[in-house]
C-alpha cells in the first residue's frame, strides 16, 4: 500500500504593512512589483487606491494599510504591488515594503489571536513565530472581501 505523505511545508511572500510582518503564500502570487503608476477611481472603496495597467489588464489596486487601520499608504521607494489572482480578476495589494521568501512548517503555526487591536482576526488564516517577530499569515480571500463589506450604501 502506498503511503500518502501531506506536504506540511508552506512557502510564503514576506512583507511589511504598518510595523507588521505578513505572508501570502507563493502559490496565490502572480507577481510583485515596485509600485506602479496609477489612476484614481472616484467614488470607489476608501482601501481601493486605484487601478493600473498592468501589461494591459486593469488590475484594482488595494491598500492593505486601510483594511488593517493605518493611515493610507504614502508611496515611497520601498512600496510594492503584490499582484495576485482571485476568481479570474487580477487584484493588486499594496504593501510597504517586500522582504523574503520563507518556508514556514504548517504545523508550527497558530490560529491568529483573538485580540488583535482594530483588527478583524478573519483576515489571518494563522501566525507563525519567528526568532524576533510574528509573521501573520494572511487569508487573501477575506482580505479581498473588505470591499464588499465596506462598500454597502
Amino acid at each position: 500500500m502506498a503511503s500518502i505523505t501531506k506536504d506540511i511545508s508552506l512557502q510564503l511572500a514576506t512583507f511589511t504593512v504598518g510595523d507588521m510582518l505578513m505572508g501570502i503564500d507563493i502559490n496565490n502570487i502572480q507577481e510583485i512589483n515596485r509600485h506602479l503608476e496609477m489612476t484614481e477611481v472616484p467614488g470607489s472603496n476608501e482601501c481601493v487606491r486605484g487601478i493600473i495597467n498592468l501589461r494591459g489588464d486593469v488590475v484594482t489596486v488595494v491598500d492593505l494599510r486601510v483594511i488593517f487601520g493605518f493611515e493610507p499608504s504614502e508611496i515611497s521607494q520601498t512600496t510594492s504591488n503584490i499582484i495576485i489572482n482571485s476568481n479570474g480578476e487580477k487584484v493588486s495589494l499594496m504593501v510597504d515594503s517586500v522582504a523574503d521568501v520563507v518556508t514556514v512548517n504548517k504545523e508550527n503555526t497558530e490560529p491568529p489571536p483573538s485580540n488583535l487591536d482594530d483588527m478583524d482576526e478573519k483576515y489571518f488564516d494563522s501566525v507563525y513565530k519567528m526568532e524576533s517577530k510574528l509573521l501573520m499569515i494572511l487569508n487573501v480571500d477575506e482580505v479581498l472581501n473588505y470591499e464588499l463589506e465596506n462598500n454597502q450604501e
